[in-house]
């Protein structure tokens, strides 16, 4: 499975978690993909789109 929306491009992103006490460990944010059929250049194909891009309605869903 693809790590980045297949629309937006979207992928892991990365910084610190920072508890109460300051203390900085590094870690990373995934983004919510989700493998749907879709209409790409009017064919039907298996991308992996980010939820924000579904609902936002970039991305044409096959039935």
């Amino acid at each position: 499975m693809a790590k980045i929306c297949a629309v937006c491009g979207k992928g892991k992103m990365s910084g610190n978690h920072v508890s109460h006490a300051n203390n900085h460990n590094r870690r990373t944010w995934a983004p919510n993909l989700k493998r749907v059929r879709a209409v790409v250049e009017g064919s039907n194909k298996r991308i992996t789109v980010c939820t924000r891009c579904l609902r936002s309605g970039k991305v044409e869903r096959a039935l």
